[in-house]
């Protein structure tokens, strides 16, 4: 798929730059479609690449015009307009305009009627499932094969970049120098694309990334922490003193930061600047002098280790002593308790209460010894921390030195140097001169060399695709020639016929006005005849080279392979005509306006690298018509989405197994598929005759479902469901596709031998019809027309067989999509598409007749599905399952009343004589 970002000039004044633009080639027009981005839906503009030429400027022009914009090439158009596209790198521009230049040159040598023609053939694609992907007929016209051997030949190879492809939808867009993106010639399509990513915004789930200038991750804190800070936080506003060194380290913030583990460390320079920063704080400043002073600074040094040695022995005389004191003050507290206690025993105090009152005292005594220690811990830990204070100031003071002592020998090595180049340069300064001026020269006629043969090989290039661009230019115009001749012959072919029908039609009204007699064998018969046989001719005698001429509006088969037009029924051969070029009339009426094709194609780059998921923005497109070439992707993933709970359950190779026993072991229901696979789609020929492929690939579908589900087996309407799906699916996606609709659409018992299911939704639909069309139910309701005698084939098979095959499919991909609430909603939309040709029906045989085909007079697609998706509106699916509950009950009701009747007449004859030759329908079917 030939697609990827690429910048485009556009804007005038000071807002003329380039912007990033995500473009879409289409190849059904062979137009360039370009977008702001590949989630947009609507395009901003497009280019004719059929009708252009492309060039781009010389690597040495390029370069001086703009510096960076040697990636920039022109496509100009046949106005006169010139459109500037820049790539990101010199490749991908060449890329872009090889691929270009061949998706030109394929599609101007295949305009021929049928390539162009969707209907009968449609585009090449890579297609490689169901039966419709065997049909890609290869009607290419005979190419100029010099031209391409040149083509060949002067072809530049050169691969994409990231930046192309399908798989660039999921890179962001590329860095432009201009920072506004937005198109104020296209501002509605900006504003449309705008609400449709808020919208699509709304549904998704966003998360917020946070990023700091160091790389730092946020902790969840545990418990612990929790409590700690919360201590910490009490302890801070008891306590003044201290609390503010300690906020920095010890805070209460309930979060822990932790560096992460790649961090990388900081320099041995930034470390050294920050000790001694902290040094600085801690203790005072030593200077330090060289020379004579380092006798005075090492018996500085003994004198204050001494002092040390010292102080050390009177702290540790100090700590005994408050032991000493400690211990005779807790001696003298005891004593003042036991001479409390004997005096408050001999007024009279309890002896209890004295025993509690000495627990409670020991209890306090032991406190308070805990906390004399961990005092004195605490004391000891705070000289500790002195101590290390003291080290590592030494430390800083003996680095200090050591860095200054290397700085002065650095000095000394850079004197020395600096006179040993002084003296180098004085020796051989005549000698340099001359060979520094051979160099510089040497060296500039060298550069000037690389930059000639980089001129010449970008010369070379250029000269290539400019001879390539011209030879493939000549030659399409030389087959446009060709074509406009033969065109021309075709329009004169195409005039003398109108003229020749409009003369056989004024005479035919002629004769109708005024009829010149009046018998059996008119002329006015003859007339009519005359017409209906060359509207109905399908051969042609005319030689070869004039029957390329004659026009072919409608083929024997359209690209699902049903007839077009029947074989036997004259007049519903002349009906199935008209009906096929009325078809023929929409389809080239749509092909004139912005295809829904390029919409999918943007919207599956953009899913390239994500998993498709259920979205409005999809659920519209499948409204408006999957395409062609997309739907048997897009079949097996609505598929696939619905049965997954039952595939993952499965086991492998599930479906081979149960086909595997449905062949080997006896099964009722294949007797009755065999009866109706010939039956199925007679008109396909897909499903023609006993060899065609469709045949056994249904036979087997059929056969493992029907052992699958053994209390359905088979109905008939099964077959026509697994017909239509195998058209797109393989066989193993076909039985899937069937178990979709079976077994997670329908409701339970809807294709059983009752078909109670279907009993209900056709009482279901008519509760609707009174709601959502009173006036046509009222209508039936007068002439006593049971119109669903007519719809329960439309719920039975989807309505197979009931409207034309491109309303059928666009039904199909609503329907395996959303579910069967989509049956309800294009039942209505048919009634209502014809609702005032119904109402002016007076009886009920010219109704319940009109009823039996004005399905198939119904054509345009397009319309039908605004009805069945806007007019219809609201359309809850609670409803329907609510109505479906009510219904369900009464039909059994009504079930069980008709078993009880049908017992009571059996035994009725059998205890009569004279109804015992009397015999059921069921009976009468065994």
């Amino acid at each position: 798929k030939l697609c990827g970002y690429l910048q485009k000039l556009s804007g005038k004044g000071p807002l003329r730059g380039f912007r990033s633009r995500w473009f879409v080639f289409d190849p059904r027009r062979c137009y360039l479609y370009y977008f702001k981005g590949p989630q947009e839906a609507l395009p901003l503009g497009h280019l004719d690449i059929a009708a252009a030429c492309f060039s781009y400027h010389q690597p040495e022009a390029a370069a001086a015009a703009a510096g960076d914009e040697a990636a920039a090439f022109e496509v100009h158009s046949p106005g006169g307009a010139v459109a500037v596209l820049k790539a990101a790198t010199r490749q991908d521009m060449t890329y872009w305009l090889q691929e270009l230049q061949q998706k030109r040159w394929e599609y101007c040598n295949n305009l021929d009627a049928a390539k162009r023609d969707s209907r009968t053939s449609p585009t090449p694609s890579d297609l490689s499932k169901g039966l419709v992907a065997r049909d890609n007929p290869g009607s290419i016209l005979s190419q100029n094969a010099s031209a391409e051997r040149a083509r060949n030949i002067l072809a530049v190879e050169t691969s994409p970049t990231e930046l192309v492809g399908e798989q660039a939808a999921s890179q962001p867009a590329p860095v432009q120098p201009s920072a506004i993106n937005f198109s104020l010639k296209q501002w509605s399509a900006e504003i449309k694309n705008s609400m449709s990513s808020l919208r699509k915004g709304n549904n998704e789930n966003r998360k917020s990334i946070f990023y700091t200038s160091e790389e730092w991750e946020l902790l969840d804190p545990t418990p612990k922490d929790l409590e700690d800070s919360m201590v910490l936080e009490e302890k801070r506003k008891h306590l003044a003193d201290g609390s503010k060194g300690r906020s920095l380290t010890s805070s209460a913030f309930p979060f822990d930061f932790g560096r992460v583990p790649h961090k990388a460390r900081r320099p041995l320079k930034d470390m050294i600047g920050s000790s001694k920063s902290r040094s600085s704080s801690d203790a005072s400043p030593t200077e330090w002098c060289s020379g004579n002073g380092n006798k005075l600074v090492s018996e500085l040094q003994l004198k204050y280790q001494s002092q040390q040695e010292e102080l050390e022995k009177l702290k540790k005389d100090l700590t005994s002593q408050k032991e000493l004191v400690r211990l005779l003050q807790q001696t003298v507290r005891s004593s003042q308790y036991d001479k409390y206690f004997a005096s408050r025993l001999c007024e009279g105090v309890p002896k209890d209460k004295l025993e509690l009152l000495h627990q409670k005292d020991d209890q306090i005594l032991g406190l308070n010894n805990q906390l004399e220690k961990l005092n004195l811990e605490k004391d000891s830990l705070q000289q500790e921390v002195k101590n290390l204070k003291c080290k590592v100031g030494e430390l800083n003071e003996q680095l200090g030195m050591l860095m200054e002592t290397i700085q002065a020998k650095d000095e000394v090595i850079m004197k020395l140097s600096r006179q040993l180049s002084e003296c180098e340069d004085n020796t051989s300064s005549q000698s340099g001169a001359v060979n520094s001026s051979m160099a510089t020269f040497i060296n500039k006629e060298l550069q000037e060399l690389d930059r000639l043969k980089d001129n010449l090989q970008g010369y070379k290039t250029q000269n290539k695709f400019l001879n390539k661009e011209i030879l493939e230019l000549s030659a399409l115009r030389r087959n446009a020639e060709v074509r406009e001749r033969e065109w021309q012959a075709k329009y004169t072919s195409l005039e003398a016929k109108l003229c020749q029908i409009e003369s056989k039609y004024l005479i035919l009204l002629q004769e109708m006005k005024a009829p010149v007699c009046s018998e059996e064998q008119s002329s006015t018969r003859e007339v009519i005849a005359q017409l209906l046989e060359d509207a109905l001719k399908a051969e042609t005698n005319e030689p070869p080279e004039q029957a390329f001429f004659k026009p072919h509006l409608v083929s024997e088969y359209d690209i699902y392979g049903f007839q077009t037009v029947p074989e036997d029924d004259e007049e519903e051969k002349l009906v199935a005509k008209s009906r096929a070029l009325d078809l023929r009339s929409l389809s080239l009426s749509e092909n004139r306006e912005i295809s829904t094709g390029v919409k999918w194609e943007n919207y599956l780059a953009s899913m390239m690298n994500r998993e498709m998921i259920r979205c409005l923005e999809l659920k519209n497109l499948i409204r408006s018509g999957i395409p062609h070439e997309h739907r048997s992707k897009m079949w097996k993933w609505c598929v696939n989405l619905h049965v997954k709970k039952f595939k993952d359950g499965a086991v492998p190779g599930y479906f081979q197994t149960l086909l595997q026993n449905a062949l080997e072991k006896q099964n009722p229901a294949s007797k009755q598929i065999e009866l109706d696979l010939l039956r199925t789609l007679p008109n396909n020929k897909h499903y023609s005759s006993p060899t065609s492929e469709g045949i056994q690939k249904l036979r087997n579908v059929l056969l493992a479902f029907s052992w699958r589900n053994p209390d359905i087996g088979y109905c008939q309407g099964l077959n026509r469901l697994v017909a239509i799906a195998l058209l797109y699916l393989e066989q193993e996606d076909a039985f899937w596709c069937l178990v979709t609709i079976v077994e997670v659409f329908m409701p339970r018992d809807y294709y059983t031998k009752t078909l109670l299911g279907s009993q209900v939704d056709q009482r279901v639909f008519k509760d609707l019809m009174s709601e959502k069309l009173p006036r046509l139910h009222a209508h039936f309701e007068q002439y006593k027309v049971d119109y669903t005698l007519i719809t329960f084939n439309w719920f039975l098979v989807v309505f197979v067989d009931s409207v034309v095959s491109d309303i059928l499919f666009k039904i199909w991909d609503s329907f395996l999509y959303e579910g069967p609430k989509v049956i309800f909603r294009f039942a209505l939309a048919l009634f209502k598409y014809k609702e005032e040709e119904i109402l002016k029906l007076q009886d009920s045989m010219s109704i319940f007749k009109y009823l039996r085909y004005f399905t198939r007079t119904i054509l345009d697609a397009r319309k039908l599905t605004a009805i069945a998706f806007g007019d219809l509106n609201p359309f809850p699916l609670r409803q329907i399952r609510n109505r479906r509950t009510y219904h369900l009950e009464k039909v059994r009701l009504e079930l069980t009343e008709l078993e009880a009747i049908r017992e009571d007449f059996l035994r009725e004859r059998e205890t009569c004589v004279e109804k015992r030759d009397l015999i059921s329908d069921d009976e009468e079917d065994s």
